[in-house]
């Protein structure tokens, strides 16, 4: 999730363990750990595109990070609040608390979280946008009200309580409305007698109303989305894979990762000005132009002495201006 959210998240965790020893302190430093699992982004400064993408919700993004951590910030900040009377075990607990809630609620996005790190596998429900208002706000609402109540007061615990408690009642509610826009995709499919190996489903950016889903074939992968406002038949566009443009590229190691990153198979191959582009097609369009698509994560492949190396695409402002005016029309249904 975003900054803001995780930060929120932070410090509600935060209040929810220590607010009655040690009041806005514990928000406080609730909210710096719940920014510390995202630190794994300074990777873009020192290493190469496709080795920061690895890195990106990692080792920093499991329960190894959260157990080894907690005990050694809890530990510091034990010393620096001498005089608050919570000693290293109660300080460990809010840091453990506070990191480990980082990735589970990562875990629902479409990126998802390496949460068993170092075993190889991504827990993604991708159910939540990474970033999504309806969770956000209503959660920084009772936050703001539990920061200004009194430490002893019942009503502190009340409304920070009620931000958990509502946060995760949208959660599962999205995890509902996947299922109920999942039937609604495969429904489709057989209606238009489309064969398809394998079919994926997410929300579209800021919103639980508009899902989106990959669906694979034997030559292609099929784009479609659905409104819970829809009132006609779902369209697929057809965008072909291409993986033979690769050529023996697809033998090399950077290719190898790149496939990886992409749960092994979810990626096209477009070709502009003689140039090669890899189309990481989990996170959708940048626009709904079939004929000219631009995928929010494309890199542009170069090989030099013989290495193949990934040079992400620029996005400018103009896309997302683009990108939310046609995204709130289709909201609003077909």
């Amino acid at each position: 999730m975003d900054s803001l959210t995780q930060i929120v998240l932070g410090a509600t965790v935060g209040e929810a363990v220590l607010g009655k020893k040690v009041g806005n302190k514990a928000m406080l430093y609730g909210a710096i750990a719940g920014t510390i699992p995202d630190l794994d982004v300074l990777a873009n400064l020192f290493t190469d595109t496709i080795t920061a993408i690895e890195i990106h919700r990692g080792f920093t993004h499991s329960i190894f990070f959260s157990v080894l951590f907690a005990p050694i910030l809890g530990w510091l900040v034990s010393k620096i609040e001498k005089k608050s009377g919570v000693g290293w075990k109660g300080w460990s607990w809010l840091f453990f608390w506070t990191l480990i809630t980082h990735p589970v609620l990562d875990g629902f996005t479409t990126w998802g979280t390496q949460f068993f790190w170092p075993f190889e596998y991504r827990v993604a429900f991708k159910n939540i946008f990474v970033i999504d208002p309806l969770y956000t706000i209503p959660f920084l609402f009772f936050l703001v009200l539990t920061m200004f109540q009194k430490r002893s007061s019942p009503k502190r615990q009340k409304y920070n309580r009620l931000g958990l408690i509502v946060s995760s009642c949208y959660l599962i509610i999205t995890l509902v409305l996947k299922g109920v826009t999942y039937q609604k995709f495969t429904n489709a499919l057989q209606e238009q007698n489309i064969y398809y190996r394998q079919i994926q489903t997410k929300p579209a950016p800021l919103n639980a109303i508009l899902w989106t889903a990959n669906v694979e074939t034997s030559d292609a992968f099929l784009i479609g989305d659905y409104s819970l406002f829809d009132t006609q038949p779902i369209t697929f566009y057809s965008f072909p894979k291409n993986h033979h443009l690769l050529g023996d590229w697809i033998h090399k190691p950077n290719i190898k990762r790149l496939i990886k990153i992409a749960e092994g198979g979810w990626f096209t191959i477009s070709k502009k000005e003689e140039n090669l582009f890899f189309n990481d097609l989990r996170f959708g369009l940048l626009n709904n132009d079939p004929e000219n698509p631009e995928f929010t994560f494309s890199y542009k492949l170069i090989e030099k002495e013989g290495v193949i190396y990934a040079e992400e695409t620029e996005k400018n402002r103009e896309d997302a201006q683009k990108l939310m005016a046609e995204l709130w029309e289709r909201i609003m249904g077909n």
